[in-house]
């Protein structure tokens, strides 16, 4: 197993260090967590703040154990800097992205209302208090109402939208190396196992059906998958002369 590298073990030592103090000061999460960008709870800082954030002590373990298993051979590659730039930029394009598809939900439940005679800035004004007027369940589907409620009122948390890119990044870098799913002990190459990772995310971000549980921004892992994705073509073609990614 591979040591561990400096920036990877600082981002692990800020992550514990910020979990541990959010649980004993709870407004440190309110805060930092990601809200959407409509939400009066929104400050632009949480784009990078929530990477820092996590909701249980399981969701930290894992996103720290894929930080370091993934993370450090890519630090080895890239060096400290232009690794910590890699990863916040992905976890940042998973935030935005993220908040991209809460836009649309909103907007699309918006829109719905005002189609049935409610007026949208009455509706603004009651989500800016955190209430909602009982009626919008009569016309709307449930569907519809937990899609627009959850967009405005759900913050999100966790590194995962940053190793999400890791793993992209990872998969490019070294094809041929035989990973597997704790729950299904198979080894399967990263050039098929990252792929099939994030098409399941996509799926489960569409379709709202979820192998992994809920309460999984989805469409932040590709957002975060993206971003890895196109820095590693832009990179591969500026700075890596001819060293071999696939």
């Amino acid at each position: 197993m591979m040591n561990i590298t400096k920036a990877v073990m600082h981002l692990i030592i800020a992550n514990v260090l910020f979990f541990i103090l959010a649980v004993f000061v709870p407004v440190i999460q309110d805060k930092a967590a990601l809200y959407y960008f409509e939400n009066p709870e929104f400050h632009w800082w949480q784009l990078f703040s929530h990477l820092f954030m996590h909701g249980s002590i399981p969701h930290l373990f894992f996103n720290m154990f894929a930080l370091y298993s993934f993370g450090a051979p890519l630090e080895h590659y890239f060096g400290s800097n232009r690794f910590i730039l890699f990863y916040f930029a992905c976890g940042i394009g998973a935030g935005l992205l993220h908040m991209g598809v809460n836009y649309y939900e909103f907007h699309a439940g918006l829109d719905l209302l005002q189609s049935k005679g409610f007026e949208i800035e009455e509706a603004r004004a009651l989500l800016k208090k955190g209430m909602y007027d009982t009626r919008w369940k009569e016309v709307l589907s449930q569907g519809d109402f937990n899609d627009m409620m959850s967009a405005y009122m759900t913050r999100a948390v966790g590194a995962s939208g940053a190793i999400y890119g890791i793993l992209v990044a990872f998969g490019m870098l070294f094809p041929n190396a035989e990973l597997m799913l704790m729950f299904l002990p198979i080894p399967i190459k990263a050039k098929f196992f990252i792929p099939i990772l994030i098409a399941l995310d996509l799926f489960s971000g569409v379709t709202g059906v979820s192998i992994f549980g809920s309460n999984i921004a989805h469409f932040a892992h590709v957002g975060g998958a993206l971003i890895g994705f196109v820095l590693m073509k832009l990179w591969q073609k500026r700075s890596f002369g001819n060293r071999q990614l696939y």
